[in-house]
Order: C-alpha cells, then structure tokens, then sequence
C-alpha cells in the first residue's frame, strides 16, 4: 500500500497478516516505517488489542491516521458490545462519508475470535474465504507463505509460527518490510 502525504511524499506500508488455524488467532507485523526511499524507524508497533484483549488489530499506512482509526474502532467495540462485524461495518460507514475521516490514509486487518476483517476508507469490510488476512506493502507474499505454510505445515504450526514464518518470507521479499516482528493472539477455541 502507498499513499502521499501532504507535501506529495511517498508514504510506504508494511506487512500486516493474520491467520486462524486450530482454535488460534495470530496477527503480526513488521516494524519497518519508510518515507520515500529512507528507512525512518525499524521497531514500529502496528499490532495491538482491543475490547480488554478480544480483539486484534493492525494497520498498513499513515501512523496518525490509523491511530485515529484505532481509537474510533475501540469506540465502535465499546458501542456495540465488542461485535466485531457490527463494529467494523459502522467504522467503514463513518469513514467513507466524514469528511475528516475520509482523508485518513490505511488500512485496517481486526480478528476476533470468530471473524477476520478487512477495513478501508471506501467503505469495505471484507471477510477472507481462507481464515487468513494480510494487508501491506508485503502482503502478497505473505499471503502466499501462509497458505504454503498451512498447506505444508503438517499441521504442527501453531497460528503464531505460521505469522512469524510468513512474516520472516515477506521480510526477505519485500523492501518495505523488515524481520523486527510484533505478533499478537488469541485464543479462537
């Protein structure tokens, strides 16, 4: 994902990616933070919990802006009683029809223990078919390592070594990725 800011730079993501396999829930990032074509900070946290820890969430793009997304999504949790779908689908409504909000530039990847979401300012929410979410710069290859991952794994991964791993490939791939990781879970039993 790239975005500019005001005075026309260019803003490059990260690789957020999260998965749900054997009643586990896993999101992770990496740390990178690049402004045009300079690395700005290596250990940038774009994972965190939300709702008293029954929910995760990650951004890809603008820092301040998705703070701002954060705090209006705990909003949303708060309101309607931590529904994860409900949530996510009032957050998209108010992003793409605020005129302050609109110009946030990310996006956002939540989980719960029952859902993976997409969330972005054109008013989207989607639900992969796969049980697996990645958003980012790197996020196609970190897709493609999941699933190669879940495929081949034998099924002795836990949903957090299958993140760390995918992180680790996209990192070696993508530009705008490094291996300084944040992985977040929850329990999906």
């Amino acid at each position: 994902m790239q975005h500019s800011d005001a005075s026309g730079e260019q803003i490059h993501s990260t690789t957020v990616v999260g998965v749900r396999h054997d009643g586990e829930v896993a999101l992770g990032s990496d740390g990178q933070a690049t402004m045009d074509e300079t690395v700005v900070k290596h250990s940038a946290e774009k994972v965190r919990t939300l709702h008293e820890g029954q929910i995760l969430a990650g951004f890809a793009g603008a820092t301040a802006d998705a703070f701002t997304l954060f705090e209006r999504f705990e909003e949303k949790l708060g309101q309607y009683g931590g529904n994860l779908q409900r949530s996510a689908v009032e957050l998209a409504k108010d992003w793409r029809t605020d005129r302050y909000l609109h110009r946030l530039e990310a996006l956002l990847a939540v989980a719960s223990d029952e859902h993976l979401l997409l969330i972005s300012g054109n008013g989207d929410v989607i639900e992969p078919d796969d049980e697996i979410i990645a958003i980012g710069s790197g996020s196609a290859y970190a897709k493609a390592a999941t699933r190669a991952l879940l495929r081949h794994g034998h099924g002795d991964l836990s949903a957090r070594q299958i993140v760390e791993d995918a992180l680790d490939i996209a990192a070696d791939i993508c530009i705008y990725t490094n291996h300084y990781t944040s992985i977040l879970e929850i329990d999906a039993s």
